[in-house]
């Protein structure tokens, strides 16, 4: 499969019904094949970390019709037990080592029902959590599309397709977790950094922050409207609403009103819009997609730094990242005026796979894909 069809990861189900030796052994052997191959164990132990598992299942966060999601809804959980658990999960398991967070997967939905039927109206607010949550989230199939049926878990049952609300939802939070660094997976991404609030039981809000982008989140975890006061400056600045493009301007000791299973996601640093009342002006920098794409063995990389900054130089940074999220080249690291550039990637020590390369000018930041192909 590795050899011949090229196949870059794989799942192993029910992971916990080998022994342990099996998969220290075995994983290496796999990875002396393909460096980067991606090993999931459908498991919640630590101890796959050490077995040379990259992903393991975050069954405690939701999973098999309980964890802390379903406790939330019932009452018998609150937002300081979910900041709990993501002390735990930060102690735990380290940075490079992916957890898979989900609101729905095969096993919960035919078995435990539907998110709706888990989560009722606090569905969409839970959709939006795990989507930006640390580390990596799962899309269930169809659950962009509303899946509102639970799936034969043997035979083949259709999903049908049509427009949903959540389809935008999951397209608007994807692309801001491409082209913003806080929200990468792993070690490449931004901790998740607790921020109080005068009711800690009912609201979880947090920032994840990586070089100069940052998300800040605010969530009512609760079926009754809150009003509430975030404490401590740790969120405060200018950012950009995710989902209605509004420039905002926190402060210290800010005041707000949720609904029953409100959210709130604010942002910047990804270069998607203008942030009003910074000092650069981010919409006229621009990150071409280089060529040629797929490539082998080099592309050039263009970009544009803008002549409208409040400086006549700006200091840049161009990186590239493997599929893990991982810094493989430095590309430029320096200041420079306003103007095109293009410059010449080649690494000839580099497996054929995805690879994304990202422009940091002042607080514009940008990413895009490039595929190696050997």
């Amino acid at each position: 499969w590795i050899n011949e069809t090229g196949i870059d990861g794989f799942r192993c189900d029910a992971v916990s019904f080998m022994p342990l030796d099996f998969w220290t052994s075995a994983i290496p052997q796999l990875k002396s094949l393909k460096p980067d191959l991606f090993m999931v164990a459908e498991d919640d132990g630590t101890e796959y970390q050490s077995a040379g598992f990259d992903m393991t299942y975050a069954w405690g966060y939701h999973g098999f019709g309980s964890g802390i999601l379903c406790n939330i809804v019932a009452g018998t959980n609150n937002a300081n037990k979910l900041a709990n658990y993501v002390n735990y999960e930060n102690t735990n398991f380290d940075p490079d080592h992916y957890r898979m967070y989900f609101t729905s997967n095969h096993d919960e939905n035919s078995w435990y029902g539907t998110d709706f039927e888990e989560f009722g109206n606090a569905t969409e607010e839970f959709i939006v959590l795990t989507t930006t949550f640390r580390s990596m989230p799962l899309i269930y199939s169809g659950e962009e599309a509303g899946l509102d049926h639970r799936l034969l878990f043997f035979d083949k049952d259709q999903i049908i397709w049509h427009s949903h609300p959540f389809a935008q939802i999951y397209s608007t939070l994807f692309n801001l977790k491409k082209l913003n660094l806080a929200l990468w997976n792993g070690a490449a991404g931004g901790q998740i950094q607790r921020i109080n609030s005068s009711n800690n039981n009912a609201v979880y809000a947090f920032v994840r922050e990586k070089d100069n982008c940052r998300i800040f989140e605010v969530f009512n975890l609760t079926d009754q409207q809150q009003t509430f006061t975030l404490q401590g400056n740790l969120y405060t600045g200018n950012y950009r609403n995710v989902f209605t493009d509004d420039s905002v301007n926190f402060s210290d000791n800010t005041e707000m009103t949720l609904p029953s299973w409100g959210y709130k996601v604010y942002e910047y640093g990804s270069g998607i819009t203008e942030i009003q009342n910074v000092s650069e002006t981010l919409s006229d920098f621009t990150l071409y997609q280089n060529y040629p794409n797929p490539f082998n063995p080099a592309t050039r990389i263009k970009y544009t730094i803008s002549n409208l900054t409040s400086s006549s130089i700006i200091f840049v940074q161009l990186k590239v990242y493997d599929f893990l999220g991982r810094e493989v080249a430095t590309l430029i690291n320096k200041e420079e005026p306003a103007g095109t550039y293009e410059v010449t990637f080649e690494n000839n020590n580099l497996a054929s796979g995805i690879y994304f390369y990202r422009l940091q000018a002042g607080s514009f930041s940008q990413v895009k894909k490039m595929i190696l192909m050997r």
